[in-house]
């Protein structure tokens, strides 16, 4: 997991968990800005707006940004504990968005979240877990002056198709991975470590698609309702991410599909190794039961049997014997039961 978040404690100067705190001009100019300032800078309108950028911030701190921004209480409290399920909320003039983001570490794909509050003249980003940081959003978006002045709903599309993007690798390292699994399942060989990563991939998909498949809800509503958050002009780019989100789940879903076809050839596979082990070990018992039937007429208690008497009737049973086994070899053989 990543590491975790310093602890805040709530200093109006700048906490710790607070990573930006920052006002943009509608000119496109930038000054950062104390907690306390928020409210001050809100209440003259001038066409700027605030965003401000938090990690795993403490309950205190963003009560502390409920009363600068009039957040709602509901938003909040969502936001205080993770593991939301994605969604998109409106609360008056307001909106609270829950994202699932992803971010490889060691290997492996661990997965966080991201809230984000809208109003008309601010933006406020919460992320918790596994997270990249947003400051090359930020640095992307400063710039673009002339997109600044499209209000804090250009800022939101930067942050979501920023964690849409972060998808598409993971979404390669996993078809990289695939194509190698698959590789090691037509090897011929049962390799229980394939198995098993099969398995953790599959599971890793279906967190993947849960983690994207809401988000084509939340882009669509962005893109159709909330007129007085999203400007039409905004609304372009949201449709863009839309694209994206629905180019990561279909090739999640498709994966998804190959991997669960992968096990099934992979199981299919062990049965047939298992089938032709039994049919190489029943043609080896019929090729045995030839001499062993013969074998057996001497363990019986008969005084008079023709060969008894002869002199190389021994050696002309072996030599039948022997016939017969080569015989019911060839037989074998050309049926591919040895």
């Amino acid at each position: 997991m990543t590491a975790p978040a310093p602890t805040c404690a709530v200093d109006p100067s700048r906490p710790a968990c607070v990573v930006n705190s920052i006002a943009y001009g509608r000119d496109g100019s930038r000054r950062e800005i104390t907690l306390d300032a928020i409210s001050d800078v809100l209440a003259v309108d001038d066409g700027s707006f605030v965003w401000v950028g938090l990690y795993e911030p403490e309950d205190a701190l963003l009560d502390k940004l409920q009363e600068e921004f009039g957040l709602h209480d509901l938003a909040v409290e969502d936001a205080q504990h993770a593991h939301q399920r994605p969604k998109i909320e409106a609360y008056g003039n307001s909106l609270f968005v829950a994202v699932h983001t992803a971010q490889t570490v060691d290997n492996r794909i661990r997965f966080g979240e991201t809230h984000a509050f809208l109003g008309p003249r601010y933006l406020v980003t919460v992320r918790h877990g596994a997270s990249l940081s947003y400051a090359p959003v930020r640095g992307r978006v400063e710039r673009e002056p002339d997109l600044l002045a499209l209000d804090p709903a250009y800022g939101l599309y930067a942050v979501l198709d920023f964690i849409v993007d972060n998808f598409q690798p993971i979404v390669e390292a996993f078809q990289g991975e695939l194509a190698a699994l698959e590789s090691a399942i037509f090897e011929g060989e049962f390799k229980r470590d394939t198995v098993e990563r099969l398995y953790e991939l599959k599971k890793e998909l279906v967190t993947l698609r849960l983690a994207i498949a809401p988000m084509q809800d939340i882009l669509n509503q962005l893109m159709r309702f909330h007129h007085s958050l999203v400007r039409e002009e905004v609304r372009l780019y949201f449709r863009d991410v839309f694209d994206h989100a629905m180019r990561v789940k279909e090739a999640s879903d498709t994966m998804s599909e190959m991997v669960t076809a992968a096990m099934s050839v992979n199981l299919a596979m062990v049965s047939v190794q298992q089938g032709e082990v039994v049919k190489r070990l029943a043609g080896w018992a019929a090729l045995l039961a030839a001499p062993t039937l013969i074998a057996s007429w001497y363990g019986m208690n008969f005084k008079y049997m023709p060969e008894l008497e002869g002199r190389f009737s021994y050696l002309a049973l072996i030599g039948v014997v022997i016939v017969v086994c080569i015989g019911l070899f060839r037989v074998l053989k050309r049926a591919r039961w040895l």
